[in-house]
């Protein structure tokens, strides 16, 4: 019955499916997008060929290192729209250039804390090096933990939460050490071979440090202060008698109105501000122009509104615009 079957065979040469166009590498992207193989650290929620766009610059970039699509799809992920390769992907590319003499990495422990470390030597040029980065250097940059309950920004609900530690310098302290060693011994030995491309816990590090969140806990964050109202403008002449003087007075609780101080508590309550949306809330509280003028200050509007703009390229320049 089954003599209209070909037979299996085996041997032959397994070769990896290398596109030659972007085309042909869009057409893959969204082939592994299609399967669900695609990886969630580098798409996240995108979908179709937003989806598709991400796999194919990670694709792209592990080609322009000399690896193979699937290869790239395991060792790059992208932070912030940055290309950037798992600490073991990082060694993996160094290794298949073919200049390395020797390539090691681990973790000793001196003095009760731990130092991680990575030698190379290069086969091409004869250059060797050594790089450490210890448990003191982790604690200078603010990245070693030892909380097992942390609290942190929610992006999704907008508020902070408590949840459990689940940092690798937390739970693989001594594989982080050497891993950070390794991006800066194997940058500076083969940077002509990895071409800039960073690891990826320093860039998502960088990442977070530009992001600037405001981690204040929830019940300080209720009882901040709210951005003063701007002041009420004179009372009018009183009108009882032809010969009466203007109220120079202010009204109860009133101060006397200080541009500078004014101009202060713009900048700060902007400062505060985490996006556009913020600013222009703020701004509108304030109500510069109108309470400027009042006061006699219009020159000064122009200045309130560099004060804005300023903040605004702040926080444009923060989320890569």
């Amino acid at each position: 019955m089954n003599s209209h079957v070909p037979a299996l065979t085996g041997g032959g040469n397994v070769l990896a499916i290398v596109p030659q166009t972007f085309e042909e590498t869009l057409r893959i992207a969204r082939a592994v997008c299609a399967s669900g193989l695609a990886p969630a650290a580098l798409v996240g929620k995108l979908e179709g060929d937003d989806a598709a766009a991400a796999v194919a610059v990670a694709i792209m970039s592990g080609a322009e290192l000399g690896l193979k699509p699937m290869v790239s799809l395991r060792s790059f992920t992208v932070i912030n729209g940055k290309p950037a390769l798992y600490g073991d992907g990082l060694i993996n590319v160094v290794r298949m250039s073919g200049k390395v003499s020797y390539l090691r990495t681990g973790c000793e422990e001196r003095g009760g804390k731990m130092v991680g470390f990575c030698e190379a030597k290069r086969s091409d040029t004869g250059e060797d090096k050594r790089v450490e980065f210890s448990q003191a250097d982790a604690e200078r940059a603010g990245l070693w933990q030892t909380k097992a309950v942390v609290v942190k920004w929610n992006k999704w609900d907008k508020k902070n939460e408590e949840k459990p530690n689940d940092s690798p310098w937390y739970r693989f302290p001594q594989r982080m050490l050497a891993w950070r060693a390794a991006g800066y011994c194997l940058r500076e030995l083969f940077g002509d071979v990895l071409g800039g491309i960073r690891d990826e816990f320093e860039v998502r590090e960088i990442a977070e440090a530009e992001e600037m969140r405001d981690i204040t806990p929830p019940a300080a964050a209720e009882n901040k202060p709210t951005p003063p109202k701007p002041p009420k403008p004179p009372a009018p002449p009183a009108s009882k008698t032809i010969e009466a003087e203007p109220v120079t007075e202010k009204q109860n609780g009133e101060s006397e109105f200080s541009l500078g101080d004014y101009l202060d508590e713009i900048e700060t309550a902007l400062a505060g501000a985490k996006d556009e949306s913020d600013v222009e809330e703020i701004w509108n509280d304030f109500d510069a122009p109108a309470v400027l003028e009042t006061e006699g200050h219009a020159d000064m509007i122009e200045a309130a509104f560099a004060i804005k703009t300023r903040r605004l390229a702040q926080l444009s320049s923060l989320n890569g615009g």
